[in-house]
């Protein structure tokens, strides 16, 4: 027990940078995710095309190779750019996940039934009011479930700016692991994933009640 005590202290310091980044890539990515989705169904074709071409390399390609290309293959292509640690992690972090959640707001725009887009304009309603108005609401509502996976996973993939020698609870953990012998460690790290998650799937189930007013 007094092992324990003496490093859940230790343990908790990582949180500093794991909360930093999912908290930070929540407040970007999502807003990022909704322009991203509106262009990807865009009447502009260059501009479809190109956001579909975006999310197709961002979502087939691994985020730890997106992390590792920003912080050590930019300098290669753009000489005298170096990032630190924790701006390019964040970099890789939003632009990945703009990408998923742009597909999950796609989807969710793209299921509301073309009438209420016609209704909108017969009341005079211009498209960003429609959006606002309209659209949204319903919508919202719609990628709730799947929104909360991702940022689940989100929380989860933090673990993986260890890379980059950050100071998170996994490479906190893995230290204290490494210098004791001893994997208490890993299970107190457990704990604190499992906490979180916890918290994140009570505020996502009061928000799907929240806005089942929007049910048709």
């Amino acid at each position: 027990m007094e092992y324990l005590l003496n490093i859940v202290p230790a343990v908790a310091a990582g949180l500093q940078v794991t909360l930093k980044i999912f908290i930070v890539t929540i407040i970007l990515s999502l807003p990022l995710g909704i322009l991203m989705a509106l262009g990807r169904i865009s009447k502009i074709m260059p501009l479809r095309k190109f956001m579909g071409a975006y999310i197709y390399v961002m979502r087939g390609t691994p985020l730890m190779l997106q992390i590792l290309f920003i912080y050590y293959g930019l300098p290669f292509i753009i000489q005298g750019l170096r990032l630190p640690d924790f701006p390019a992690a964040l970099i890789a972090f939003v632009f990945n996940y703009a990408a998923y959640f742009a597909e999950i707001f796609r989807g969710g725009i793209q299921s509301i039934d073309r009438g209420q887009y016609e209704g909108a304009k017969v009341l005079g309603m211009t498209y960003i009011q429609t959006m606002r108005r309209i659209v949204l609401p319903q919508v919202v509502k719609r990628v709730l479930p799947p929104v909360a996976n991702e940022t689940i996973n989100l929380l989860k993939d933090t673990s993986l700016v260890y890379i980059l020698a950050m100071n998170d609870i996994l490479r906190i953990t893995r230290s204290i692991v490494q210098r004791d012998f001893d994997t208490t460690a890993f299970i107190v790290a457990a704990v604190f994933y499992l906490f979180f998650t916890f918290i994140l799937t009570k505020i996502f189930s009061y928000l799907e009640k929240r806005y089942a007013v929007y049910d048709e």
